[in-house]
Formats: C-alpha cells, sequence, structure tokens
C-alpha cells in the first residue's frame, strides 16, 4: 500500500509541474499562487519552476509558529512541483492563436484537478501552501475557507504587482478546481488500511466497534 501512495504522489506532484506549464503557455492567468511565482520570476530572472522550490520551503519556514509539522509528501511537493514545471515549459511550445491558448487552458485545469487529487489521495502530508493555510485556520479559529481566501487574496495582488499573468484563466481556475477536486479525490483516495492485530480482535469482539490504533495523516 506504501507504494502505491508514493507511486501516485510522485505522478501527482510531476502532473501538477506540468499543469503550470501548461497554464503558462496558455497565456490567459495563472492561480494565485502561481501569479505569485511568476511575479518573482520576472523580477529576479530565475525560473519559475526555481522560484516555485524557493517559495515552498520559505512557507515551511511559516509552519514553525503554526506548529505544523510536514510529511514526506510535503518535502516532495516542495521540490518537485517546480522541477516539472520547468520540465514542462522546455517541452510544450508556446500558442500564438486563442483557439489552442483556450484548448491548452481547459487542459491544464483538468490535469491540475487530477493531479491535485492524486497527491492529496496519496495521504502523505499537504503541500506546503496546503498547510499554511489548515495551519492558520487551527490557530487563529478562522474558517479554512477565510484563511485560504485571505492568503489568496495577497499573494495574488503581490503577484500582480509584481508581473504575474492575471486573466481569464485566474477565474475559471478559481471556478472549476474545487468542484473538479471533490469529484476526483474519492477516486485517488488511498484507503486506510486499519492494523491486522486490531482487526482481529474486533472479529473476536462481536458487537463492539474497536477504532484503529494507527492511521496516516489527512493531506486535505
Amino acid at each position: 500500500m506504501l507504494t502505491r501512495r508514493l507511486f501516485q504522489l510522485h505522478i501527482g506532484l510531476a502532473m501538477y509541474g506540468v499543469s503550470l506549464a501548461m497554464f503558462i503557455r496558455a497565456g490567459l492567468g495563472l492561480d494565485p499562487w502561481d501569479v505569485f511565482h511568476q511575479g518573482l520570476a520576472v523580477k529576479t530572472g530565475l525560473s519559475i519552476g526555481t522560484v516555485v522550490v524557493i517559495v515552498s520551503f520559505l512557507v515551511l519556514l511559516l509552519w514553525i509558529p503554526l506548529r505544523q509539522w510536514p510529511g514526506v509528501g510535503t518535502l516532495c511537493n516542495a521540490v518537485l512541483v517546480g522541477v516539472f514545471a520547468d520540465v514542462g515549459l522546455a517541452l510544450i511550445p508556446e500558442f500564438s492563436h486563442l483557439g489552442g491558448q483556450i484548448g491548452m487552458l481547459a487542459a491544464a485545469i483538468l490535469l491540475n484537478g487530477i493531479a491535485s487529487a492524486c497527491y492529496i489521495g496519496a495521504r502523505l502530508g499537504p503541500g506546503a501552501r496546503d498547510g499554511l493555510m489548515t495551519g492558520l485556520a487551527r490557530r487563529t479559529g478562522w474558517s479554512v475557507r477565510a484563511s485560504r481566501s485571505g492568503i489568496e487574496v495577497v499573494v495574488l495582488g503581490a503577484g500582480w504587482l509584481l508581473g504575474g499573468s492575471v486573466g481569464v484563466g485566474t477565474v475559471l481556475y478559481a471556478l472549476a478546481i474545487g468542484p473538479l477536486v471533490q469529484l476526483l479525490l474519492p477516486r485517488f483516495t488511498v484507503p486506510e488500511v486499519r492494523p491486522v492485530s486490531v482487526a482481529a480482535d474486533e472479529a473476536d469482539i462481536a458487537g463492539t466497534a474497536v477504532p484503529a490504533t494507527a492511521s496516516s495523516a489527512r493531506t486535505d
């Protein structure tokens, strides 16, 4: 089961990075965090993949006062998404006509949704930005939605001021990604395996529910 989870995690992160490259090649706007990443890349001259990796580890530093702990998936996320974003940009051509841009944008949103469901469903730790959102919500008492909205408004505004791409793709991503991940996540979530000893005990004690003593941390 762990082998499947690790395989699914890495495939999901690779697809996520490629979907970022597709958003950029579509040229119709990025999601809030990637507007910020692109803006930093424009100002620093670094590749966007390098910026994604650097920002990921800087965000992880913000986990310390929030008392968040990374999982293996968190660390893989911090590195691999940026790496595969640069790989995707090296392989995917730019589009100069609107039809190709629209098709690329639609494919990017779909691939991003599949990728998100894969790496979240692997249950090996949240991404740095997702952990910041949930950690802030837990420590402040805000709702997860309010925490996410507040963070994304800040990074979107900062990214736009830095020269990141805001457009119709930004709006479509915001509207589509939540329902898409919600639809796909049950299909990609790796089921928890309860310990054999606990399962045996439950079989012996008719009518008594004994909770599993070990489980993996949720990543959503």
